[in-house]
């Protein structure tokens, strides 16, 4: 997608070689026409999968999965880093081990939003190693529901997310994909 890549170009900037700050439109401050043009690419690609829910997981992929559900016309489920004290007894966890942060969480959701019926895609900031994806993709299948694709905004191709999920045969669709990041460059 033209108009996200130039956001990385001109605003990412490389951590190391493995981390990429986005926190000017991404994450932390939000630019929110990007993000509406992000909930359109996503719709284009999915829109004739039937879709029933958009699925992300707090906190970073709020903005585009929010998008997208929108231009999909459905309800947008948020699965939970920790679990509410709201959330009493009928839910499900996995744990997770977080890339960005390097410590692990359990992933929560309420097994009343999904349903066998549901056919699902997961919306979510970014790909690295896959864990996110492969723990709300364990906890949609628990409970019945279909996972019909995921949609990431950037993906670090030089991280084994994508072919961890694509083993599994799942359909990813990534808007931007990062080649390297080197000495702080940032390839695409």
């Amino acid at each position: 997608m033209k108009e996200l890549i130039e956001e990385i170009k001109e605003k990412g900037i490389a951590i190391g070689n493995e981390i990429l700050k986005v926190d000017s439109f991404l994450n932390h401050q939000v630019d929110v026409k990007l993000m509406k043009k992000i909930g359109k690419e996503f719709f284009e690609y999915f829109k004739n999968k039937n879709i029933t829910k958009v699925v992300t997981i707090e906190s970073s992929g709020i903005a585009p999965a929010t998008m997208t559900a929108l231009e999909l016309d459905v309800p947008l489920l948020i699965l939970k880093k920790k679990k509410p004290n709201t959330m009493e007894d009928e839910f499900i966890q996995t744990t997770v081990k977080s890339f960005t942060k390097g410590n692990e969480y359990k992933l929560t959701i309420s097994k009343k939003y999904i349903n066998p019926n549901d056919n699902v895609i997961i919306i979510d900031d970014f790909l690295a190693n896959g864990e996110s994806c492969l723990g709300a993709i364990r906890l949609i299948e628990e409970l019945g529901g279909k996972v019909q694709g995921i949609g990431i905004v950037i993906e670090k191709s030089f991280q084994p997310g994508r072919e961890k999920i694509e083993k599994r045969g799942y359909d990813i669709y990534s808007l931007a994909r990062i080649k390297k990041l080197e000495n702080g460059k940032i390839e695409m």
